[in-house]
């Protein structure tokens, strides 16, 4: 990240937080599978309710067989950058569970929550490892659904582009200018003390 980011701190945090971001120019670097599965352990620590750990994981390596499969089920859009990127994730969570000490399977109100707590997880370690991802939503969540062989009880949440920051002049004119990192609301227009305010 340069030393013109516009991100920078109001109050002291570890330096991964403002570090992390989402480009969409990528190298097309290979990603091994030890590298991307180490990746993917960071996720598995994630806090969840009733430790249920919902999110699940499917993903494409650059040069596998299911990399175009994975690929196809983008919108055009992502697609036309995601192509760079070293791997692709579809992120899941399980919308029912069986509390401790049941069998019966009911609805897992926090499964989304959850699965954007392992989200958060992922792309942290990523970044730490030298990599970054690019989360999206644009994506054909039925063809996702029927392409990956996902159950009815699994919701599809998201897909995750993970690579190498690459050079940003391959992406469209349009987007070159957004190749940064982008800044976030003041902590006072997000939190409030007792009672919601707007």
């Amino acid at each position: 990240m340069s030393d013109s980011s516009p991100r920078v701190a109001e109050h002291p945090i570890d330096p991964q937080f403002i570090s992390r971001w989402s480009p969409r120019a990528f190298t097309s670097e290979e990603i091994t599978e030890p590298a991307l599965l180490a990746i993917l352990e960071a996720a598995r620590w994630a806090p969840s309710a009733y430790n249920a750990q919902p999110w699940r994981f499917v993903f494409a390596r650059r040069g596998t067989p299911q990399w175009t499969t994975l690929l196809g089920l983008l919108n055009d859009f992502n697609r036309s950058w995601a192509e760079n990127a070293s791997a692709l994730v579809i992120v899941l969570s399980k919308t029912t569970f069986a509390a401790p000490g049941t069998t019966e399977e009911k609805p897992f109100p926090t499964h989304s929550f959850d699965a954007g707590s392992a989200w958060g997880y992922l792309a942290l370690q990523a970044t730490l490892s030298g990599w970054h991802t690019h989360g999206m939503a644009g994506f054909d969540k039925e063809k996702t659904r029927h392409d990956l062989a996902i159950p009815a009880d699994f919701a599809i949440e998201a897909a995750i582009a993970i690579g190498k920051i690459g050079d940003k002049t391959t992406l469209p004119a349009g987007l070159q200018g957004r190749e940064a990192p982008s800044p976030r609301l003041p902590l006072s227009a997000l939190v409030s003390e007792g009672v919601f305010q707007a």
